[in-house]
């Protein structure tokens, strides 16, 4: 067993980040003695593995609350899940370390390197996590050919159309979190502006919109917990929120 300090110093947390745990309901001690003082076992040692896991990558607490708690929750799985994750990161870091590189080389005069070559690594970034994380669904759903073609839109942007891709994508995730904050109607003006401007964002990468698609993916946000953790990863809701807003807006 180990005392709040020993398990505090053990895992490089404060002793006050476990006690909010506990209050929170994330992280209970195996018990408290009658002076008041928790004590942790090997479950709960484990289960603090994770919820670091988690958080490293950047997920509420809240949800992980709802992970590690469930049913259904494997720690083995989800270590080699966390191991995974961790792969496709470290793949991504090195990645803009070689980018970074080539641009200070192009900068002494070393090396060529075109304005197209300074922001492919980002885009290719893009389309490999997405591809990783949602391809298979989304080539079933729409097939092989459009979503090489989206792949392949991504890939042929312009520095100013990649900037307001990224910038339209972060503005919607922005905009969603306030609204679900702030309890306003998917069916009002906010919502309204918040599919428009994801309208827009697909179509930057779409072969062709149509509102069936569009109705169809807000489906997918809801349906598939990984469409669904890109919008709630930071507040739950946001999801269905546009959901419900873009079957209210695209009739």
């Amino acid at each position: 067993m180990y005392s709040v300090k020993e398990m505090a110093d053990m895992a490089g947390v404060s002793a006050r980040t476990l006690r909010y745990y506990d209050r929170i309901g994330l992280l209970k001690p195996a018990f408290t003695n009658e002076a008041g003082y928790r004590f942790y076992g090997e479950r709960e040692v484990d289960l603090l593995q994770q919820i670091l896991f988690y958080r490293e990558r950047g997920i509420e607490l809240r949800c992980i609350q709802d992970i590690i708690y469930n049913e259904d929750f494997d720690i083995r799985g989800a270590l080699e899940e966390h191991l995974l994750e961790l792969e496709k990161s470290k793949e991504h870091i090195d990645s803009l370390i070689r980018l970074v590189r080539r641009s200070i080389l192009s900068m002494k005069g070393e090396e060529q390197m075109t304005d197209k070559e300074k922001f492919q690594a980002f885009k290719e970034d893009v389309v490999k996590r997405h591809e990783e994380m949602y391809g298979a669904e989304a080539r079933k759903e729409y097939g092989d050919d459009e979503i090489d073609a989206s792949q392949q839109k991504i890939l042929n942007m312009s520095e100013e159309e990649y900037e307001r891709f990224q910038s339209l994508g972060n503005e919607i995730r922005e905009r969603l979190k306030e609204a679900v904050q702030s309890g306003i109607s998917p069916e009002s003006d906010e919502a309204g502006r918040i599919v428009t401007l994801h309208k827009e964002w697909l179509g930057m990468t779409w072969k062709k919109y149509t509102e069936e698609a569009h109705k169809a993916i807000a489906n997918m946000y809801i349906s598939d917990e990984r469409f669904k953790l890109y919008y709630d990863r930071e507040v739950p809701g946001c999801a269905e929120f546009l959901e419900k807003a873009i079957r209210y807006k695209v009739r």
